[in-house]
């Protein structure tokens, strides 16, 4: 089941990640629409001030007692500096001491257009940040040109836009959090009838290979009596005999992977743990294989074998050393070479290697190997008698003992295969 578990996840992670940049992106144009507002507003309320200031001067009407009440209508958070041509100050409505030495410093060094308004920030002496608004305005007042600068103190306004932004960032968290539980709970919900699915196929698998046993046994039996019976002479008739046998050794493979992977998918696989002699084992699956790799003049050899001892299954960890080399005899050409080899022991865990100067694996068939069915090649499969099986049940069989397997492959110079099993303890 744990196909499905992952699966879940996946789903979960993909729903996640979507909202995830979807919230983000919300937040980012949300946190943009409420600057863009708000600089609007100030903006426009400065613009609307330096006009009034400039049109005082402008018609020699100004009134320095008059105007800071006419000025302070836009709010107490405003300043203003007049600067004559040789810049020097004519009339101001002070900022803040606290700050006024760095708006004068950017006045003296103003060279934006007329009208356009600018934002400037800059910390203060206890780390806040201070966030001032200011245009200039240039008029000629009695025939000489002078300079008015308008700003206003925003840092609160901004102050402010940054914690609803926090704010905001939290909600989505938050939410983020709750859509991510309510996925992962609707994933489970659909995943429903595949796992019903999937159940009733193991359970068919399970009962299919356990029936087929008995009649791929009673054909296998009745086609070598007829290869013993002296009295069925025809070449044609013994090879059709033959044949019949060698597609229900096929077959007989196939129902017996198929009924391991049952048991394996039904937690039925029983382990008989006990303590095993690692290099013993390696050595005897040398031996056995030894004549099928002599058939295709292949070189099976053994190297660097040591005793040791592991915690295992015995009949389990044989059939997981006789399909990886039954494997790599059936992929590596005629002349080449299968090498046993134990590698050492890292971190408690026996490790061992069958390699093969072999046809290879493409990277992009590397990480399904261990699929169960799937064949990099199923022409030749077929014609090696693979059923795409044989790699699965390694690895199933592998994780049983808690131990590791991976590949490592090159195309055209052969594979690696590589087991990890826990030692004794």
């Amino acid at each position: 089941m744990e196909m499905f578990g992952r699966s879940r996840r996946q789903l979960t992670l993909f729903y996640s990640l979507l909202m995830g940049v979807f919230l983000v992106a919300l937040i980012f144009f949300v946190h943009r629409i409420m600057e863009w507002a708000m600089f609007s507003e100030q903006a426009q309320e400065l613009l609307d001030a330096s006009y009034s200031i400039a049109e005082f001067r402008e018609r020699d009407r100004y009134d320095p007692e008059a105007s800071p009440q006419n000025f302070t209508n836009y709010g107490d958070r405003l300043f203003f500096y007049v600067f004559d041509e040789d810049n020097r100050l004519l009339d101001f409505s002070r900022a803040s001491y606290k700050f006024e030495f760095f708006i004068l410093d950017h006045i003296r060094n103003w060279d934006n257009a007329q009208g356009e308004v600018q934002v400037f920030n800059r910390p203060s002496e206890n780390g806040r940040m201070i966030s001032i608004m200011i245009t200039a305005r240039t008029i000629n007042a009695g025939g000489v040109g002078h300079t008015v600068f308008v700003g206003k103190d925003v840092t609160t306004l901004y102050s402010g836009l940054q914690k609803t932004t926090y704010l905001l960032l939290l909600i989505g968290f938050v939410a983020l959090m709750g859509m991510t539980a309510l996925a992962y709970y609707m994933a489970g919900r659909a995943l429903i009838p595949l796992v019903e699915a999937y159940e009733k196929q193991k359970q068919f698998a399970a009962d299919a290979s356990h029936e087929l046993r008995t009649p791929l046994a009673v054909v296998m039996s009745s086609a070598e009596l007829l290869l013993l019976d002296q009295s069925i002479t025809s070449p044609f008739l013994r090879q059709i005999i033959e044949d019949v046998k060698s597609e229900v050794k096929k077959m007989s493979k196939l129902v017996s992977d198929l009924l391991i992977v049952a048991r394996s998918d039904n937690n039925a696989l029983k382990m008989q743990w006990k303590t095993l002699n690692l290099g013993e084992l390696l050595n005897q699956n040398v031996r056995i294989m030894r004549p099928l790799a002599q058939k295709k003049d292949i070189n099976l050899l053994a190297e660097g074998i040591i005793d040791v001892k592991v915690r295992a299954d015995e009949q389990k960890l044989k059939q997981v050393i006789l399909i990886l080399v039954d494997n790599a005899i059936k992929y590596t050409p005629e002349g080449g070479t299968v090498m046993v080899r134990f590698d050492g022991i890292f971190e408690a865990m026996a490790r061992f290697s069958i390699i093969d100067t072999g046809i290879g694996i493409a990277p992009e068939d590397l990480d399904r190997v261990f699929e169960r069915f799937y064949r990099v090649d199923k022409a030749r499969s077929r014609e090696m008698g693979g059923n795409g099986l044989g790699l699965s049940i390694a690895h199933e069989m592998v994780r049983l003992h808690e131990g590791n397997i991976k590949v490592e492959s090159v195309v055209d110079q052969g594979t690696r295969f590589i087991v990890e099993i826990p030692i004794k303890k």
